[in-house]
């Protein structure tokens, strides 16, 4: 009886042991983990001060933005209408072949696909 006595004391300080380290093990990740948002405190505030002074020139960049955005369909038009003047070949293909020909791909077949000759 004595000996299942030593034994369970034993397993029970071994135990103990255990918990202890691994309570110094979390304490310390918690005590980097609590210097690391110190840091990080300090960083957000700066970026917040810095966005206190940029915050009203962001709502005039923004209605500047809305306006090219705007446009961008009118100026894209305009575009296409200066290209086809300017472009040397009226007609042009339907379908451009390269020069070396048609490439056969094995690929095509394998999933089903049947190119139109």
């Amino acid at each position: 009886m004595t000996t299942l006595v030593v034994l369970t004391v034993v397993v029970i300080a071994a135990l103990i042991a255990g918990l202890a380290f691994y309570l110094f093990w979390v304490g310390s990740l918690l005590g980097r983990v609590a210097t690391n948002l110190e840091a990080c405190e300090e960083s957000v505030a700066r970026i917040n001060a810095d966005a206190e002074l940029i915050g009203p020139g962001v709502e005039h960049i923004n209605r500047s933005g809305g306006t090219v955005a705007g446009a961008l369909p009118l100026l894209y038009g305009f575009a296409e209408k200066i290209v086809v003047k300017a472009s040397p070949n009226v007609v042009r293909p339907a379908v451009a072949v390269p020069a070396s020909g048609r490439r056969r791909s094995r690929l095509h077949e394998a999933v089903g696909f049947a190119p139109v000759d």
